[in-house]
């Protein structure tokens, strides 16, 4: 330990001696290379030990090193080399770390402001000043070639601005997004114009031929960057052109993001690239140091406040957003966001900031490529999504000959491309998650995706994929064929009842066959044995033939029920007690509508018997009674002229199949004399027939005179035993004298008998009415 403890000592005085000897050498410009006192470490070193405050820190080191020294070495001896650490322990240091850093980072602030205060190098104040000169004049044509440009390509923005604003509204994304990318090209030109102009003015006019200052390429160099990365905010935001700005924003809120941003861009980069390497290659770079703090916490109050003024006005636009989504998932996602924006934002300008201020070789780059790639893979992301949402979105059109073919195929395409466009905003919403985490180093999506798992896992998407499109183009093909064979427009003519409802059955039979070879196809891609599967589907299957015989009777009987066409879709049946309609037929059930429009659904192991109304022909059996002094041979001229007059009407001729069948008297009964025709109609028009026959028939009858027989009914007051009738209490309406209505009749004497009713024959419906108590008939 105590030889690890002296190397280590060693190696501390090293790399001091380096540290000190590469800064005397860069502040001296390099005097050793000339001949001049040659600062060697060793020579470093001594001036090292030899200054008191250097010393100093020196020594607080070497004991703060051999105070902590014990316990670190016996932790690493006793430590397993490749044991992994946990999570927990991994998030500990990394936040230990970040603690430590920025507590070392101020307190070596404070010393390197300590340190201004001794003896520093002498600076040559001239040397300085003509620098600052050269490199002003540089920065003053540079900007000012960037002004100029900028102001001549304004009318090119304000040309592509116009061209998508006042453009159809046929593919406006496609137009906005040609224009952006023209004005960003143009923007970036100007940039690089405009470095070139300061480049050629610092290259060609100051110092030697073809040697360039320092100070003046890192102006230059941070010129190009900084401007870039503001032409990239002009491009999202685009405060002057509406059409040219890629987010939703009003023209307000993207100028105020738009200016904010550009601030803090240029503070913070002309701060770390541009003032920073100068005074630390001027001054001191102490102060360089303390010059880096103090931009990094500005810029981090600065940004901090603007995320907290405008928390609210965010949310709020980010709640509206979400309640205008159409999916769940993107309406939670949105609402989420709305809440948790500025933590996530402040989380993310602090990380900033400690990492340039702790690691800017190594965190701050990763951090800038991270942010870049997240924000262009948002970016893409969003694009697509919106693009395919717009190309997807318009209905699929095909020819009018196939419309007329297949009137339901543009309806069925079209109700695919809604769970189309779901799957394949998932899909980018993937893309972009897995992108994201590459890009932060959360999860290596590159490295996952070529080896082998990730090879095979995609291999299976890909083929499900595959299989389930093959799968739905084959349902299309089946289901147009099937629309083709019933449609009566292609030459087929127009289908039977009974080609209508095998065609439904084999369509849905198709669609369960589909389904289940696709999922299992599809278990099978992923690496799941559909062997036990398939097995324990068929021990399902007994089972349930065991346990539900009344379903396995009903798919029975059903299977016999269409195998002898007993029932067809649209017949007029009777089964299972009721009759109606059949309006959908299944392997186990028949759906029926009665005439009052109740649908009910028989199964088909409750069908003792069916009765189709709808075979072949049918008849209407018409049954017509007549009074017995009627003549029977007169009532059956007239029953014939009707049916004569029937087939002169051009709505049920067509139905008439034969000519009357006359069966003649049928039953002499109670009160009238029945005498039967039938009628022989096409099938199903039977009750149409009969109703339009019975109009006629009564019509005929009416004009002879031939008498319809009908029940009457004798009103009977009763009687004493001596053989009188009690009187009966009658009123007399409808008769007027002088325009009053007349009393009712009473007798004088209540023993005497009413006149009407010693008549024998009752006042007339028409003319009689009872009192109250009274009794009220028909004769």
């Amino acid at each position: 330990m105590r030889t690890k403890l002296y190397k280590a000592l060693i190696g501390l005085f090293l790399a001091f001696g380096l540290l000190a000897g590469a800064a005397a050498q860069q502040e001296g410009g390099g005097e050793g290379a000339d001949g001049g006192e040659a600062a060697t470490p060793y020579a470093a070193l001594a001036d090292l030990i030899e200054d008191p405050a250097s010393r100093e820190r020196l020594v607080n080191e070497l004991r703060g090193l051999a105070a902590e020294g014990g316990e670190s070495v016996t932790q690493a001896e006793t430590a397993a080399p490749d044991a992994p650490a946990s999570l927990p322990r991994r998030i500990a240091e990394l936040t230990q770390g970040i603690a430590e850093g920025a507590v070392g980072e101020f307190r070596n602030a404070a010393q390197a402001l300590a340190s201004l205060e001794g003896d520093g190098p002498a600076v040559d104040w001239s040397v300085v000043g003509s620098a600052a000169v050269q490199l002003g004049l540089v920065i003053v044509v540079t900007v000012g070639a960037f002004v100029i440009l900028r102001r001549l390509a304004r009318g090119l923005f304000g040309r592509a601005n116009q061209w998508v604003l006042t453009g159809p509204p046929t593919h406006a994304l496609v137009r906005r997004v040609a224009a952006v990318v023209f004005g960003a090209v143009v923007d970036l030109l100007v940039i690089v114009l405009a470095w070139v102009v300061g480049y050629g003015l610092a290259l060609l006019a100051f110092g030697e031929p073809g040697m360039m200052d320092t100070r003046q390429t890192l102006f230059l160099n941070a010129f190009l960057l900084i401007e870039s990365a503001k032409a990239l905010l002009r491009v999202i935001f685009a405060s002057r052109d509406d059409g040219l700005r890629l987010l939703p924003l009003p023209a307000e809120d993207a100028a105020y993001w738009n200016l904010w941003l550009a601030r803090l861009v240029g503070f913070i980069g002309y701060g770390l690239m541009l003032v920073v390497p100068i005074l630390n290659a001027t001054l001191s770079p102490a102060l360089g140091r303390v010059v880096a703090l103090l931009v990094m916490l500005a810029a981090l109050v600065s940004a901090l406040s603007i995320i907290l003024q405008n928390r609210h006005k965010v949310r709020d636009k980010l709640a509206a957003l979400a309640e205008r989504s159409r999916t769940g998932a993107a309406r939670v996602g949105l609402s989420t966001l709305s809440r948790t924006w500025h933590w996530i934002a402040m989380a993310y300008v602090v990380a900033l900031a400690l990492v340039s201020l702790l690691r800017p070789a190594e965190a701050l780059p990763f951090m800038a490529r991270a942010t870049a790639v997240s924000l262009l893979a948002i970016g893409a992301g969003f694009f697509v999504s919106v693009l395919l949402g717009q190309v997807i979105s318009r209905k699929i059109r095909i020819p009018e000959e196939t419309r007329r073919k297949f009137p339901q195929l543009e309806g069925r395409l079209n109700a695919y491309v809604p769970t189309v466009l779901k799957v394949v905003r998932l899909v980018i919403v993937a893309v972009v998650v897995a992108t994201l985490l590459d890009a932060w180093s959360i999860f290596d999506a590159a490295g996952w995706a070529v080896s082998a798992a990730g090879q095979a896992f995609l291999a299976s998407m890909i083929s499900v994929a595959l299989i389930v499109l093959a799968a739905t183009v084959l349902w299309l093909a089946i289901v147009s064929w099937i629309e083709h064979r019933l449609n009566p427009e292609t030459g087929g003519g127009e289908p039977g009842a009974r080609e209508r409802t095998l065609l439904a059955l084999f369509r849905n039979a198709v669609l369960v066959v589909l389904v289940t070879m696709t999922v299992m196809i599809s278990l099978s891609e992923f690496g799941i044995d559909i062997g036990p599967l398939i097995a324990g589907a068929g021990v399902l299957g007994l089972a349930i033939g065991f346990g539900a015989q009344k379903l396995v009777q009903d798919i029975i009987t059903g299977v016999f029920i269409q195998l002898e066409n007993a029932i067809n879709t649209g017949d007029v049946v009777t089964a299972g007690g009721i009759t109606g309609t059949a309006e959908r037929l299944s392997i186990r059930s028949v759906g029926i509508r009665d005439l009052s429009g109740t649908f009910h659904i028989v199964p088909f192991s409750s069908v003792d018997t069916v009765s189709n109304f709808n075979r072949e022909f049918a008849y209407h059996v018409g049954v017509y009674g007549v009074a017995y002094r009627e003549n029977t041979d007169e009532v059956i001229e007239h029953l014939q002229a009707a049916f004569d007059e029937l087939r002169q009407d051009p709505v049920q001729a067509p139905n008439l199949l034969e000519d009357l069948e006359i069966h003649g008297v049928t039953e002499l009964a109670d009160s009238s004399v029945n005498v039967r025709v039938r009628l022989k109609v096409v099938a199903g028009t039977q009750w149409a027939v009969g109703r339009a026959y019975n109009r006629l028939v009564k019509r005929h009858f009416d004009a002879a005179g031939i008498e319809i027989p009908f029940p009457h009914m004798t009103l009977y007051f009763g009687e004493d035993k001596q053989g009188g009738a009690p009187p009966a209490n009658i009123r007399l309406l409808g008769e007027e004298r002088g325009g009053e209505p007349t009393p009712p009749r009473r007798p004088a004497d209540p023993d005497a008998p009413d006149p009407a009713t010693d008549s024998g024959s009752p006042p007339s419906p028409d003319e009689a009415d009872t009192a109250p108590g009274g009794t009220q008939g028909q004769s």
